[in-house]
C-alpha cells in the first residue's frame, strides 16, 4: 500500500479515536493528512469506501500477524489487544450507521482465527469436511457473539479474563468435540 494511502488511513483512525464515524468529513481527513480533496478521492470514493479499506486493512493486519493457535484463546487475544488499543475509534464504528462494514470485518478476522485453529487441533485427525465446516461455525459463531457482547458493553470489561474463566469452565470441550467428530471417542446420546 503506497504511503499517501496510508496516511489517509491513518489520519482516519486518529479522527475515529476524538469524534463519531457520522461526524467525520472528507476536510477533516484531508485537512489532517495535509493533502487535497483530489488526491483523497484518488484514492477512496467517499468516506464509507475509505471505512471499509481500513477496516480491511486492520483485519489483514491481524490475521497476517497472529496466524498460529493453540487453543481457542489463542484466537482471541490479538483481537482484543489490538482493539483495545483502537477502543473508541472502533466503538465509534460499531456505533455507526455503517456497522455492517465492521461486523463482516469481525466476521473475516473470527473466521480465519478459528479456521486456523480448527485446522491445527485436527491435523492429524481424520475429520469429515461436514464437521470439519460445522465446527468452525459454531466456534465463530461463540467468538463473535463474545466480541459483541463486549462491544455492546462498551468494551468495559474485562474480555480476556473472562475468556479465561469460560474455558476454565469449559475445560476440554473443544478438544472433546474434535475428537467426538473424528470418532476418537464415542457421543453421548441426547
Amino acid at each position: 500500500m503506497n504511503h499517501t494511502k496510508n496516511a489517509i488511513i491513518d489520519a482516519f483512525w486518529e479522527l475515529l479515536e476524538q469524534k463519531p464515524y457520522s461526524k467525520i468529513t472528507v476536510k477533516d481527513i484531508v485537512d489532517q493528512c495535509q493533502i487535497n480533496r483530489n488526491t483523497f478521492y484518488y484514492h477512496f470514493h467517499d468516506i464509507p469506501d475509505l471505512l471499509e479499506s481500513t477496516l480491511k486493512t486492520f483485519s489483514d493486519y491481524i490475521v497476517q500477524n497472529y496466524s498460529k493457535f493453540g487453543s481457542p484463546m489463542d484466537c482471541l487475544n490479538p483481537l482484543v489487544e489490538y482493539s483495545l488499543q483502537r477502543k473508541r475509534a472502533l466503538l465509534h464504528i460499531y456505533r455507526s450507521v455503517h456497522r455492517e462494514v465492521f461486523l463482516d470485518s469481525l466476521g473475516h478476522i473470527t473466521l480465519y482465527f478459528v479456521t486456523e485453529y480448527i485446522d491445527t487441533a485436527t491435523k492429524e485427525l481424520s475429520l469429515s469436511q461436514e464437521d470439519r465446516a460445522l465446527l468452525i461455525r459454531f466456534y465463530k459463531c461463540i467468538l463473535v457473539g463474545v466480541i459483541l457482547d463486549w462491544l455492546d458493553e462498551g468494551m468495559n470489561y474485562d474480555l480476556l479474563e473472562a475468556a479465561v474463566r469460560i474455558n476454565e469452565l469449559f475445560l476440554n470441550s473443544s478438544k472433546q468435540a474434535i475428537l467426538k467428530a473424528a470418532n476418537l471417542i464415542p457421543g453421548n446420546p441426547l
